[in-house]
């Protein structure tokens, strides 16, 4: 088995914020990758009005997947369920998805699909320039608040400004429809609360809880390791 995970909305630098996770993985003999997003700036090309946006991440992930025949495990973050609903169809070798605080939509939905009509409180939205971002005095405390200090030094760093592009562009496949998947709701998620995430969750084929924030894998990663080992 390997794993393939896929981080969320506005960070780059992706190995990082799942390496804790994978090193605990690599200790068990399952290897990883985390492939970067091109609508964060992962693969050369800046941000901006045009994109790169949804279709660039799911080609570059889809790339990855379709990489090895080897059984796969896809995990995916926040916003990374938009793009694995799409980059994860038809694919044989994905043999589960673990969606963490995140999303599975319909064919004809997108991000904004799952959120309110105005910008949470928490981004930073330059309309002219056609990206966003976590503000950065938001960012330990509504998505890292359990991780430590030095954690949430080092996020600071890793942060990005995203294409708005992504917010509105239609997922044209809909993997879990298909491809057994759990939802790990993370029940102190400031970001995305708990109620929210277990709606979400209802669309998918098993549903566990975890006490942590927006990213378990950072503040509790061999409880994540655990799960995904268990799939």
């Amino acid at each position: 088995m390997r794993v393939v995970f896929v981080h969320g909305a506005c960070v780059k630098d992706g190995s990082w914020w799942w390496r804790l996770t994978a090193e605990r993985l690599a200790e068990q003999g399952v290897v990883s990758e985390a492939p970067g997003l091109p609508s964060c700036g992962e693969t050369g090309e800046t941000p901006g009005a045009r994109g790169p946006g949804l279709p660039e991440d799911v080609a570059a992930v889809r790339q990855v997947l379709t990489a090895s025949e080897e059984p796969t495990v896809v995990v995916a973050h926040s916003y990374g369920g938009i793009v694995v609903a799409e980059a994860a169809a038809g694919l044989d070798t994905v043999r589960h998805l673990l969606l963490i605080s995140s999303y599975l939509p319909e064919v004809g939905q997108s991000l904004s699909s799952f959120g309110a009509e105005e910008p949470a409180p928490f981004l930073d939205v330059d309309a002219d320039e056609g990206t966003f971002t976590v503000r950065p005095d938001a960012l330990a405390e509504t998505f890292l608040q359990d991780c430590d200090a030095e954690i949430q030094r080092e996020a600071m760093n890793r942060t990005a400004r995203q294409s708005l592009a992504v917010v509105e562009q239609l997922v044209r496949s809909a993997a879990w429809q298909h491809i057994a998947s759990t939802y790990l709701v993370c029940v102190e998620d400031r970001g995305t609360p708990a109620g929210r995430q277990r709606a979400f969750a209802g669309r998918a084929t098993h549903v566990v809880e975890l006490d942590a924030g927006h990213h378990p894998f950072l503040s509790q990663p061999s409880a994540v390791r655990d799960l995904i080992c268990g799939l």
